[in-house]
């Protein structure tokens, strides 16, 4: 992208300080920019209901999300616009974020947190380790990858899918499944994914985890078989509704460990965003490939 490229960014102070030869950083509020034109805009804190009237400034050629998903950019992406994502920013985080989970699991740590605050001393007997565990992760992108390296190291047995995967090679892997974790973006081919049939072919006991987007997970057929106890629990850092309201049937299960869409998030992560974005600004106005082009026809 040859001469003086005008890149909208977030009105926040770590982004303040972005500077890139060739580039000028016109900042945006949440209510969107004031540009007449751009030609990229850096998305990151976007209130919904401005995200269209931003995507469509005058001039626009790309848009970075500093985000892994981006089903939320996608309804509101022109298509003349070059959508890139920003997976590697988060495969540090979520993929230590859903070891230490897994851990928790493992070592009845939920449970032990439950016993405290009802001030009862209650050891626990049925815990278990990642050695040898059968760990299968469905979606093997930056996040996952990363994620099998840290189990591996723990034991665990790791087995990769895809959401290309071969019905086959999917059967076979959930069949001994002693954990489910699942990292796949949010698509039509992914929404509703593992329902009662997927969840039936788990071995009995095994747990789902899911740090990808909650509407891979049908969500009645998760509590159905978490209460008739096929399943050994289920950590979810995303939900389907999401965010999950009060007296939801997932508060009250004690095999559940829930976190509020925070595997991606650290204290630093406005920071790292902001590095992360200059590089990318840095490339393309260098002319340079970029990692993270969505294919928008498979929706990552």
């Amino acid at each position: 992208m040859p001469g003086r490229m005008n890149v909208l960014i977030p009105d926040l102070p770590a982004f303040r300080s972005l500077a890139v030869p060739g580039v000028t950083f016109t900042p945006y509020g949440p209510e969107g920019a004031s540009a007449a034109v751009a030609d990229g805009v850096v998305l990151w804190g976007v209130r919904r209901e401005h995200l269209s009237a931003l995507l469509r400034t005058p001039g626009l050629q790309w848009a970075l999300t500093l985000t892994a998903g981006v089903n939320h950019v996608t309804p509101h992406l022109p298509e003349h616009v070059t959508l890139y994502n920003a997976s590697a920013l988060h495969e540090n985080a979520v993929a230590q974020h859903a070891t230490a989970t897994i851990l928790a699991a493992a070592r009845g740590l939920h449970r032990a947190r439950d016993a405290q605050r009802e001030g009862v001393w209650r050891p626990e007997r049925n815990l278990w380790t990642l050695d040898d565990r059968s760990v299968v992760i469905w979606g093997m992108g930056h996040i996952g990858r990363r994620l099998a390296r840290h189990l591996e190291v723990l034991g665990a047995r790791v087995t990769g899918l895809t959401s290309g995967s071969a019905v086959g090679e999917v059967d076979e892997a959930l069949a001994g499944a002693d954990v489910l974790v699942l990292l796949l973006p949010s698509t039509p081919d992914t929404r509703g994914l593992v329902g009662e049939s997927v969840l039936a072919r788990l071995s009995a006991g095994a747990w789902v985890a899911n740090y990808g987007r909650g509407d891979l997970i049908v969500t009645d057929a998760l509590v159905a078989a978490l209460q008739g106890g096929h399943l050994g629990g289920a950590i979810l850092d995303v939900t389907d509704p999401e965010p999950l309201p009060p007296g939801h049937a997932l508060w009250a299960l004690e095999n559940v460990i829930l976190t509020p869409h925070t595997a991606g998030t650290t204290a630093d992560v406005a920071e790292r965003g902001a590095a992360y974005a200059q590089r990318v600004v840095a490339a393309l106005a260098a002319g340079e490939d970029v990692p993270g082009r969505v294919d928008l026809s498979r929706g990552y």
